[in-house]
């Protein structure tokens, strides 16, 4: 029985979004990378976060005469989470906004992808494991992306 259990919620978590232990959680979407990209900025402004910028790989790629499949970068953040962290150590800034790129692989599936605050910041001496903006960020990478997912 344990192991229908564990089965059953191994193909839940392999549909809803996989974490490695590199510290970056990937989550299957629905839509193509445009229209999950929209609905992620969607859902970080809902959210009262801030967009700090939209990065679209796939363009710069083509502007140089490169091909890319579509991949794009959105980098935003809420300070009130962020001067916390950089409160404990100002090395903190260099991995502070938060980031999800949202990709095609090459089977044409597409994902978002983030990195774990807890796992990137970890690195930091001051920034203690234990932390409540820790999982404030990371429950907000999950429900906002998870949204975005469409699935």
């Amino acid at each position: 029985m344990k192991m229908w259990i564990a089965a059953g919620a191994m193909a839940l978590l392999g549909s809803m979004g996989m974490a490695g232990e590199s510290g970056i959680t990937k989550i299957k979407a629905a839509g193509d990378v445009a229209t999950t990209m929209d609905a992620l900025e969607a859902a970080v402004t809902g959210a009262g976060a801030t967009v700090f910028a939209r990065v679209d790989h796939g363009a710069g790629a083509t502007s140089v005469g490169l091909e890319l499949a579509p991949s794009q970068l959105l980098i935003f953040g809420n300070p009130k989470m962020g001067a916390l962290a950089m409160q404990d150590d100002p090395l903190a800034g260099l991995f502070l906004p938060l980031k999800v790129l949202v990709y095609r692989d090459g089977a044409g599936q597409v994902w978002l992808s983030y990195e774990e605050p807890s796992k990137t910041l970890e690195y930091m001496g001051g920034v203690p494991k234990d932390a409540g903006y820790l999982e404030m960020m990371q429950g907000a990478l999950a429900k906002l992306t998870s949204k975005a997912a469409g699935m």
